[in-house]
């Protein structure tokens, strides 16, 4: 069971924060020459196309973009499920020597972005491997970090963030909750 708190960012906050991602991506990468975008299941695909678009929207570029399942890579796969599914995996273009941009809703202990970097070695060695996370509430487990972030939110364990999207919700919006166990 869990208590609402607090909405963190409306519709516009996030579409603000990630136009603003959006142009620190290009400005690091001195544009979006050899770069391609890929979303890590589920929410950061639609994170990862509205990156994309607004790319799309500034330099006139189409980035190449793809959608990574990370199942088989995680470090808690026997805690999830004794028989996992298979989701499909769609990077329909070679990463090699490209700078990836993996894109995620929220980053939390860094188990995630661990095991998106795994699956990613086995489609190719891209050029540089950079993450993209809408917010990021702290409580690193691993070391690694978002190279863009939309927001910090500093929360307790006991706090979860909830991405709201679409397709998957019907409205955008970044939310605080509290486990009520």
């Amino acid at each position: 069971m869990e208590k609402y708190k607090a909405t963190l960012m409306d519709e516009a906050a996030v579409g603000r924060a990630l136009k603003r991602i959006s142009h620190e991506i290009l400005e690091k990468n001195n544009g979006c020459k050899d770069m391609c975008i890929i979303g890590i299941k589920r929410r950061g695909v639609s994170i990862a196309k509205m990156i994309a678009s607004n790319i799309e929207a500034i330099e006139g570029v189409k980035l190449p973009t793809g959608v990574i399942d990370i199942t088989f890579y995680r470090d808690d796969l026997s805690e999830i499920s004794s028989d996992p599914l298979i989701k499909p995996v769609d990077i329909p273009f070679d990463i090699n020597g490209k700078n990836v941009i993996l894109a995620d809703d929220v980053l939390y202990t860094g188990r995630t972005a661990r095991a998106a970097l795994d699956a990613l070695l086995h489609y190719g060695r891209a050029a540089t491997i950079q993450l993209a996370v809408l917010v990021d509430r702290g409580h690193r487990e691993l070391p690694i970090r978002g190279d863009y972030v939309g927001k910090n939110v500093p929360t307790s364990k006991q706090e979860f963030i909830a991405v709201k999207i679409p397709p998957f919700d019907e409205e955008t919006v970044v939310e605080l909750y509290e486990s009520c166990n």
